[in-house]
């Protein structure tokens, strides 16, 4: 080790500044919190690679970053684009040490009136994408003995009706993340999960229009009704992802919220059922629907891509 007043001046600049000069990857970075992530990761000094599926709104996030970054359009349920963006931010920037899987979708409507293939959708984004993205950057994790960040939510906390995809892939994507911490530490890579609450993106846009959710926020405590920035949230996970924290928790009272998990699921039951004796008609009237511009963008494009269904002769 060097001693010498230059080496310690090194390893104090280094202690105070533990993510400048790394290489950072930011899926569903084209807006909302992945956006707000990837510039405040920028501001902390690293180099950002930003994924996702609006190539028009991610170079324009991209050019307005502080630091060095790429901006690489992928969809996250797509493995062999996966392994190329991989490639190309290895080729590019450098091996990445932070991965944080964020793009994800929801859907707000009934179950038995939302299509099966948005359904699916859902859980192929938030679920599925999460470990895609995770298989195709192990290696350079492993390499850089990095830390993988999986965005999860209080939806894992207490499932809400109109809510099932969301909710299932976000309790299923913290359900992985769990297991995948055990099986990657021995490689020194550290596996976090970040629980975000209400936070003040286009996803959370008509919210209040939904009868079952906007009471559900309603009855929720003055403090757990507040609507966070998105540049807040992502100030939050910066600090948490500097530490290499195990959970992170935005806004970060959220912690003390863990050992009262076994109660949530029926306190939401209870005032959700509520609604829905007394406003049937209103509460599940509607079929499922796509909430946000990113969630739409997302459904478009995958849409688009599908072939269409043959006609008749």
């Amino acid at each position: 080790m060097d001693d010498s007043p230059g080496g310690r001046r090194a390893r104090s600049a280094a202690a105070s500044h533990p993510l400048r000069g790394r290489v950072a990857v930011v899926t569903g970075a084209a807006r909302g919190v992945g956006e707000a992530l990837a510039r405040s990761l920028s501001g902390a000094g690293m180099q950002v690679a930003l994924l996702g599926r609006e190539r028009a709104t991610l170079l324009k996030a991209a050019e307005s970053l502080p630091g060095r970054s790429i901006c690489v359009e992928c969809d996250v349920t797509d493995r062999t684009a996966l392994a190329e963006a991989a490639r190309r931010v290895e080729r590019e920037l450098g091996p990445a040490s932070v991965v944080v899987a964020n793009a994800g979708i929801a859907v707000s409507g009934p179950f038995d009136r939302t299509a099966a293939e948005l359904w699916q959708r859902v859980i192929d984004v938030n679920l599925t994408g999460s470990a895609n993205t995770a298989r195709a950057f192990l290696p350079q994790l492993t390499a850089t003995r990095g830390y993988f960040l999986q965005i999860a939510s209080t939806a894992a906390f207490g499932a809400a009706p109109m809510m099932s995809a969301y909710c299932a892939s976000k309790a299923g994507a913290e359900s992985f993340a769990l297991s995948l911490r055990g099986e990657v530490e021995p490689d020194g890579i550290q596996v976090g999960i970040a629980y975000l609450h209400w936070t003040g993106t286009d996803m959370l846009s008509g919210i209040d229009d939904d009868p079952v959710l906007a009471t559900l926020r309603r009855n929720q405590p003055r403090p757990a009704r507040r609507v966070h920035s998105a540049a807040q949230v992502a100030q939050w996970l910066t600090q948490g992802i500097a530490r290499r924290s195990r959970n992170l928790y935005a806004p970060p009272w959220l912690r003390w919220c863990q050992p009262l998990r076994p109660l949530f699921p029926a306190l939401v039951a209870r005032t959700t059922r509520r609604e829905l004796r007394d406003h049937p008609d209103g509460a599940a009237s509607s079929s499922g629907t796509v909430l946000g511009v990113g969630g739409r963008a997302d459904w478009n494009s995958y849409r688009a891509s599908r072939p269409s269904p043959p006609t008749d002769p």
